[in-house]
């Protein structure tokens, strides 16, 4: 037996130290060299947040991000989970009506089409982003409540856009945080 449990206690403690230190400390070291800002959290400069996470904006001067849909509270990363809700609910229905609502509500004169994006949540609940078609539709809403000229609002948008991954996956798109941080410095 004791020819059997040395050779096994001494694989498992040199896995151990492997595993759980060495392979660890180095990822991290690498992380760190190669990747600083992502490895830190990927914040923005000025306790602003982190753009890997979105955050809730209700003001119209404002982009407003993707319906979060984690709870107790809006864009809890400790919490992330999407609605599950069918879309043959009525539940979600109701949602959808009343997110719309929400957005003809604070910019009663545009007349587009409300992306997809701005009334529905993800699966994490948590996306930073939104698609250009989503901060085009608020563009004169943000630049009238700013006293903009709404082409230098589109120009920000389009300035701070991401294209899409390798130049066919998915679609462009735009991180929230950082547009909103934009144009509080542009003021």
């Amino acid at each position: 037996m004791k020819s059997i449990l040395r050779p096994a206690l001494v694989l498992f403690f040199v896995l151990t130290i492997i595993c759980c230190v060495v392979y660890p400390f180095a990822m991290t070291g690498i992380g760190q060299l190669l990747f600083p800002h992502q490895v830190a959290g990927s914040m923005l400069p000025g306790d602003k947040g982190s753009e890997l996470i979105g955050q809730e904006f209700s003001s119209p001067k404002y982009f407003w991000g993707r319906v979060s849909a984690t709870s107790p509270m809006p864009y809890n990363a400790t919490n992330s989970s999407g609605s599950n809700n069918a879309p043959t609910n009525p539940a979600l229905a109701d949602e959808i009506k009343g997110r719309i609502a929400a957005l003809k509500a604070a910019d009663p004169a545009n007349a587009a089409p409300i992306p997809v994006d701005l009334v529905t949540s993800s699966a994490s609940g948590l996306d930073p982003e939104i698609s250009l078609a989503a901060a085009y539709y608020q563009v004169n809403r943000v630049a009238s409540e700013r006293k903009l000229n709404p082409t230098v609002v589109r120009q920000t948008v389009d300035k701070l856009s991401t294209p899409q991954y390798f130049g066919f996956f998915g679609e462009a798109r735009v991180n929230v945080l950082a547009l909103n941080v934009a144009l509080d410095q542009h003021q």
